[in-house]
Formats: structure tokens, C-alpha cells, sequence
């Protein structure tokens, strides 16, 4: 079955080190996410960024960093996106949050 439509891409940017309940911020994000039932999400491990206290975070080997980028990405529909960004307010402290507009197409096997 192929499903097409509108839908909302939600991309959380946020550190490795970054914590919530005593797991990984990440890890946190996408379970949640599973289990409000968004259609998917995936976590990007980042090699190398910086953001708001613009301290350089790196993967290099003579720079050993303990709180390199990550992002996670999460699509589904625009109402369940938008249901679930107050549940981020409770879990984000600090990072970065974006919004935009894609176009998906899905395919499932029978």
C-alpha cells in the first residue's frame, strides 16, 4: 500500500550528553514518540556543531568530546506533531526545535 499526503517533519536538536528520567534525551524523545503513537522517528548522531553557548563539539580524535550533536526527526501529521510538541517543552531544557512542511510518501509491504 502507497500513502501519500502533507505532513510535518519535527527536528529536535539537542546534545549526546543531554539526560531526562536518568536515560539519554534521545532515547527519551523516541519512546515517547512510539509510544503516542507518531508514525516515525530517528536519531542522527552529529560529528561535529556547536549552538547557543557556541562551544565546538567534535568527534576528532585529539579532541575527545563527551556531548557531540544529535538530532532526532520525527513525521507524522501536522495535529500530532503539534500534540506533541507541549510534551517536549517538558523534556527539552535546553536545544533547538524546527518545524517544516513535507511531502511523504510511504511504502509498506502487504
Amino acid at each position: 500500500m502507497r500513502l501519500e499526503g502533507e505532513a510535518k517533519l519535527l527536528r529536535i536538536f539537542i546534545g549526546e550528553s543531554d539526560r531526562y528520567e536518568g536515560r539519554p534525551l534521545y532515547e527519551a524523545i523516541v519512546l515517547e514518540a512510539k509510544r503516542r503513537g507518531l508514525a516515525g522517528a530517528t536519531v542522527f548522531k552529529g560529528f561535529m556543531g556547536y549552538g547557543a553557548h557556541s562551544r565546538i563539539h567534535t568527534a576528532k580524535i585529539l579532541q575527545l568530546s563527551q556531548d557531540l550533536p544529535v538530532m532526532v526527526e520525527i513525521v507524522d501529521t501536522e495535529a500530532k506533531i503539534r500534540e506533541f510538541l507541549p510534551v517536549l517543552d517538558g523534556m527539552v531544557r535546553e536545544g533547538l526545535v524546527t518545524l517544516e512542511k513535507v511531502e511523504v510518501i510511504r511504502y509498506q509491504s502487504r
